[in-house]
This record gives C-alpha cells, sequence and structure tokens, in this order.
C-alpha cells in the first residue's frame, strides 16, 4: 500500500510551462554562447567548440550517477521504491549523457591529436562507467519482482557508482593523453569561454532534471500498474 500511495503521488507531479521556457532559454543562450560569442581557440580552432557541450555533458552524466548512488543507498537503508525510481530515472538519464561524451570526444580528438581514440586512463574509465551503468539498466530487465529487482540493482548501482572518482580524478593519477583540467590546479581559460562553460552546464543541468522528473514519472505510473495488476490477479483467485 505505500508503494501504491508513493506512486499516485509522484504521478500528479508535472513539468511547469515556466520551467520548460528556462531550459529553452538556457539551451539558446549556451548554444549562441558555445557557437558565436565565446571566442575561438588559438590552437585547435573552431572544433574546440565542442568543449562547452563535451564537459557540460559530462558533468551532467556524473551528476546523475551520483543520483544512482544515493538513491541506492537510500532504497538498502529505508526500502522505499521512491528511491529505486530516482535511481532507475538517473541511470538512464546519466547513461544518455554519457553516451553525448563518448561521440563527442573522438569527433574533437580526431583532429587535434590526429586519431578517433586512445585507451588511456581518463577515455578508458569513462567507457567503462558507460558500460557498468548499461548492464545496470540491463540487469533491471531481468529480474521481474519490484522490491527484489530494486535490492539487486541498488547494490550494483553503488558498486557502478565507484568509478565515478576514477574517471574524475584520472588525469591527475595517471599519465593520460586527455589534457589536464583548465578550471582550478593550475588550469586557465579566457572568461568568457569560462562564462559559455558554465552556462553551457547550467543548460545541461536543466534538462536533465526534466528529464530525470519525466523519467521518474514515469517509473512511478509502471508500479501503479503493476500493483493494479497484482490486486487483479489476487481477486480472480
Amino acid at each position: 500500500m505505500g508503494g501504491e500511495a508513493q506512486s499516485r503521488t509522484a504521478t500528479r507531479a508535472v513539468i511547469s510551462a515556466p520551467s520548460l521556457a528556462l531550459v529553452f532559454f538556457l539551451l539558446a543562450a549556451a548554444s549562441y554562447g558555445a557557437l558565436i560569442w565565446a571566442p575561438t581557440e588559438n590552437t585547435m580552432g573552431l572544433v574546440q567548440r565542442i568543449f562547452y557541450f563535451h564537459v557540460s555533458s559530462a558533468w551532467s552524466g556524473f551528476i546523475s550517477f551520483i543520483l544512482v548512488f544515493i538513491g541506492s543507498i537510500a532504497y538498502l537503508r529505508t526500502g522505499a521504491l521512491k528511491w529505486d525510481w530516482l535511481s532507475v530515472a538517473s541511470a538512464e538519464v546519466g547513461v544518455a549523457f554519457f553516451t553525448i561524451v563518448l561521440v563527442t570526444g573522438p569527433i574533437w580528438a580526431k583532429p587535434v591529436w590526429g586519431i578517433w581514440w586512445t585507451w588511456d586512463a581518463r577515455l578508458t574509465s569513462s567507457f567503462l562507467l558507460w558500460v557498468l551503468f548499461v548492464s545496470y539498466l540491463v540487469l533491471r530487465t531481468l529480474v521481474d519482482e519490484p522490491e527484489r529487482r530494486a535490492k539487486v540493482a541498488a547494490v550494483f548501482g553503488i558498486f557502478a557508482a565507484l568509478d565515478i572518482p576514477l574517471v574524475y580524478f584520472s588525469i591527475w593519477w595517471f599519465r593520460t593523453q586527455h589534457p589536464q583540467p583548465v578550471i582550478g590546479d593550475g588550469g586557465s581559460l579566457d572568461a568568457r569561454m569560462g562564462w559559455v562553460l558554465l552556462l553551457s552546464w547550467a543548460a545541461m543541468l536543466g534538462v536533465m532534471t526534466v528529464l530525470i522528473r519525466l523519467r521518474y514519472r514515469l517509473e512511478a505510473l509502471r508500479a501503479e500498474v503493476d500493483a493494479l495488476r497484482m490486486d487483479a490477479a489476487r481477486d480472480s483467485r
């Protein structure tokens, strides 16, 4: 009954028109900033502009996967299915963002490095993170019973999230082809580039929030349908 009540509450949540308008505005502003307003990088030229979408997608993917980690721990502690819904919603959105990262990275790398891909620490650990969360989503399809599925997925989600620090710190911990950070730790970035990067990240966070909320709502609806199906099965006996 608790799960059914949670699902009915969640299905009433909607994305407001002002929220969607704000996200579209941020996307438009970020696109203008990345493609037109930001200065062209002296060494890499126009291809460097993919940086704003590549990095902001990676950061947003990290946050999505961290939400999986938080939701998984919360589910194991409380047993409330709402945390499992948050985890699966965040995992799907995180996989989408890291797919963007894995596609835009080689497009940027080819004219700069002369190769599409190299198995260095940052690239390999990023690919591994994507594989782990794709596996998380596949694993969920293999278990039918909701509570058992949530428990198994929570344990695997926590394990998968352990790769996040490795991806983030790999360029400090290992010798890597991937460039060093341009923000913090002695890095430098043109002021306009920095503002456009932050604007791009704000836009991606807006998209992330909308997608997670919509996917969470879908999972809540699925839980409600499952509960009704189980009630109907019991009544027919």
